[in-house]
């Protein structure tokens, strides 16, 4: 397939733009500055002729490419997010390509000490000769999502001028605020009018992803027992102090991140704001399956009335906050989804694989209000950290699979 592809172009002009969110602001989207790179995206999406490119007051950029077939084909939507994360600083991200990646540790030269070892990114060794890219050691690259956002900006592109490449109706969503869980909060579902989608939000070349975990928050609240310190003998309670027991009691070598894999689910404390008087832990819980999500949060809730049995005038409310479900409980009933994707991705040359995602994306929430839509690979690698790297060719690789994908619904209709 001959592409005349623009997604590094792209690529290299959208991780420039800092789009960090922010999980703290009360605000739709949290913070402005993600607006800076959307209006850019509807630039271009008007300047290519998609004709009702806009930006909405939340921040969502939506856009419609028409059908050009005489067959009635379902409305496909390619969705990517276009805020980074909270974990690492995206201000004055500067892009390097190293062209023919020679196999050997990359040293960011911005920051030395900040190596993306051959040793530890197994996935290294398949990109031998390809041309990379990654930050220069001072923030993360944005690669996640900012790779997404690219291809389907370059197969929207590849679509506008090549009008002999049949196709069904196409639309196109960007979010903000996926990485803090908002992705969709105010998505427009009827005005996108889709029937089926697709993020454009994972790792290795030739992934696919039709499972995510199930999610929630808990929202752990202590309220102590306060007293001066100089008469407090036999008194006070103090809430930092209940909080940390609750984090110290936690299992060591099972139940989090760093312990679990596959399918293991896990809860993981992401913030502790405390003062003497009040403490507010707030963690995530994850699992594949609605009974696993409740046994984590029954531990949980075990350590923690645990704990307080040894604070008897000190109180702990236990808080739970659904964020999203597994998506495949949705697109397990449209299996065509799943399988046109396997297939463009084999179209494109490359072995189709497929395991659950450990995390979510916007794709999550969407299928549960009226979108099923798996995960497509967008090339992205240690994200969220200043390690973050991606292949161009992998890029363009992805772009390949969103253009095939797209015949495939047209062909099979």
């Amino acid at each position: 397939m001959e592409i005349n592809h623009t997604v590094l172009e792209r690529f290299l002009k959208y991780v420039q733009i800092d789009t960090q969110s922010d999980p703290e602001s009360k605000t739709i989207p949290s913070t402005e500055k993600q607006k800076d790179l959307s209006r850019i995206l509807v630039k271009e999406l008007l300047e290519i002729g998609i004709e009702d490119a806009h930006l909405d007051e939340w921040g969502y950029v939506y856009g419609t490419i028409p059908s050009n077939t005489s067959k009635d084909v379902p409305t496909i939507c390619f969705c990517s997010h276009v805020d980074t994360s909270p974990d690492s600083s995206g201000t004055n991200v500067k892009p390097i390509v190293h062209k023919n990646y020679d196999g050997n540790d990359i040293i960011l030269p911005d920051d030395p000490s900040q190596i993306i070892s051959a040793s530890e990114y197994k996935y290294l060794k398949q990109l031998i000769g390809q041309d990379l890219v990654t930050a220069s050691g001072l923030t993360l690259l944005g690669s996640d999502d900012k790779s997404g956002v690219a291809e389907i900006m370059d197969a929207a592109h590849y679509f506008m001028t090549h009008p002999e490449v049949k196709h069904g109706t196409v639309k196109i969503l960007f979010t903000p605020d996926e990485e803090i869980g908002r992705g969709v909060d105010k998505a427009d579902m009827k005005k996108l009018n889709a029937d089926f989608g697709y993020t454009l939000d994972g790792g290795k070349r030739g992934s696919f992803e039709d499972e995510t975990f199930s999610a929630d928050a808990a929202i752990i609240t202590i309220d102590g027992k306060m007293i001066h310190p100089g008469y407090a003998k036999g008194i006070l309670e103090n809430a930092i102090k209940i909080g940390a027991d609750i984090i110290a009691s936690l299992p060591k070598d099972r139940l989090s991140p760093e312990t679990t894999s596959g399918r293991e689910g896990f809860v993981h404390p992401t913030s502790f704001q405390a003062l003497g008087e009040k403490a507010v832990l707030k963690f995530i819980v994850r699992s594949f399956n609605s009974e696993g999500l409740a046994a984590n949060h029954s531990e949980l809730k075990a350590a923690v009335d645990q704990v307080m049995q040894n604070y008897p005038k000190s109180s702990a409310d236990y808080q739970i906050v659904e964020q999203y479900r597994n998506m495949y409980e949705v697109v397990k009933q449209h299996p065509q989804i799943s399988e046109y994707a396997m297939r463009a991705i084999t179209e494109a040359g490359m072995t189709p694989t497929k395991k659950p995602i450990r995390g979510g994306t916007d794709g999550s929430r969407l299928s549960f209000m009226g979108l099923p839509c798996p995960n497509i690979f967008a090339g992205m690698h240690a994200i969220h950290s200043k390690h973050e790297f991606v292949s161009v060719q992998d890029m363009e690789k992805s772009v390949e699979v969103i253009i095939r994908l797209v015949q495939i619904w047209e062909a099979e209709s």
